[in-house]
């Protein structure tokens, strides 16, 4: 019986820590992805902000 506990308790923890670590990891896979996208958002704002667009000059009425 002893042994029968050891190793259910070995089997609970081994899968607890095993969640964890997958949950914490999806979670940083999920955190990098929102950054990643967040900076490639900022570098087009960044590049709409330093090339204006030309607008364009009406004709002159003659």
């Amino acid at each position: 019986m002893k042994k029968f506990t050891q190793i259910a308790a070995v089997l609970i923890s081994s899968t607890v820590a095993g969640v964890l670590v997958w949950r914490k990891v999806e979670s940083d896979r999920l955190r990098n992805d929102l950054w990643n996208e967040a900076e490639a958002l900022s570098a087009e704002q960044d590049q709409a902000q330093a090339a204006p667009k030309a607008q364009p000059v009406p004709a002159e009425r003659v």
